[in-house]
């Protein structure tokens, strides 16, 4: 009885400590930092702009990093907007952003090439994986419409809805790998991840505002959608085959792109113009280890000026 118990013990402990396979981990670490674009949309604002302000902009950066085992993924985040109020509730902004990630790293996971279910090879089959030194970039528009509020149990609030129009291309997304195990141990090749996908994100959220002196604290929710998903493309090549396809194609349907709900904190010195989002820091690295299962940490931290 006592070695039944301690052998589930190790096959569960086995199974709790396995990493994902490759295209698994490959999936997660661009929609991570999908998520932590929509985490940093300059979308919020301190104070609630009046009508006779005319336009007011802001810019926003940040710097993101995601790690699954040696595989990461890191960068920087830049957006602009400008907001006009429209009356003295309702505002309209529009809105840019240009990501440049860098994918690096290498690993010893299972291969496996659900795009391509018809390599002669076994799958999954230990491999490691070498030299990748690749990048992500994400960029887009969009525009939004907020109304705001003072009295209810919110208290000072606004709700704001939009969409964003946007492009993910994934460049040199590529490791070199050897088989490890198995009939094919042994059987070097090359496999990548590089495509292009466009999304249409609808968006919307609330933010509270909390004025003290000096100081404005503005905790905020946003839940974003992009559409369409897309089917997960891949590129497997050794001397044998080489073969193309997308989860689509082999009849696994278009999971890229999650939707996404992200929380934050800014805190903002009003004579400065300028608001630090820590509820980010946190929420961040506690949700996307959730949601998407083998990322391992993700930080993030994003300032704003607003004038």
């Amino acid at each position: 009885m006592r070695t039944r118990i301690l052998l589930c013990l190790l096959v569960y402990g086995a199974h709790v400590h396995a990493k994902e396979n490759i295209e698994f981990v490959a999936e997660h670490l661009p929609e991570v930092a999908m998520d932590n674009r929509y985490a940093t949309l300059p979308v919020w604002t301190a104070t609630r702009p009046m009508p006779d302000e005319g336009w007011t902009f802001s810019a926003q950066g940040a710097f993101g990093r995601a790690s699954a085992g040696k595989l990461e993924i890191q960068g920087p985040l830049v957006s602009f907007a400008a907001t006009r109020a429209l009356s003295s509730r309702w505002t309209i902004t529009a809105l840019g952003f240009a990501d440049t990630q860098s994918l690096s790293g290498g690993d010893e996971r299972a291969l496996q090439t659900s795009f391509a279910p018809a390599t002669p090879i076994e799958r999954p089959v230990a491999a490691r994986f070498e030299g990748l030194d690749g990048s992500m970039r994400n960029y887009g528009v969009g525009f939004a419409v907020s109304t705001a509020a003072d009295n209810g149990w919110l208290g000072s609030h606004r709700w704001i809805g939009g969409v964003l129009f946007h492009r993910v291309e994934l460049r040199d997304y590529r490791w070199n790998f050897t088989i490890l195990a198995g009939d094919a141990a042994g059987t070097r090749g090359t496999i990548d991840f590089d495509h292009d996908y466009r999304h249409v994100t609808p968006f919307a959220g609330l933010q509270l505002l909390r004025e003290r002196g000096d100081w404005i604290f503005s905790p905020h929710v946003l839940v974003a959608a992009p559409l369409p998903r897309g089917a997960w493309a891949g590129h497997i090549a050794t001397d044998q085959f080489d073969l193309r396809g997308d989860t689509e194609d082999a009849g696994l349907g278009k999971h890229f792109g999650d939707p996404s709900v992200t929380l934050g904190l800014d805190v903002t010195y009003r004579p400065a113009h300028l608001s630090v989002d820590i509820g980010t820091v946190l929420s961040q690295s506690l949700i996307e280890p959730i949601a998407h299962k083998g990322i391992d940490s993700n930080w993030l931290l994003s300032v704003r000026w607003q004038h």
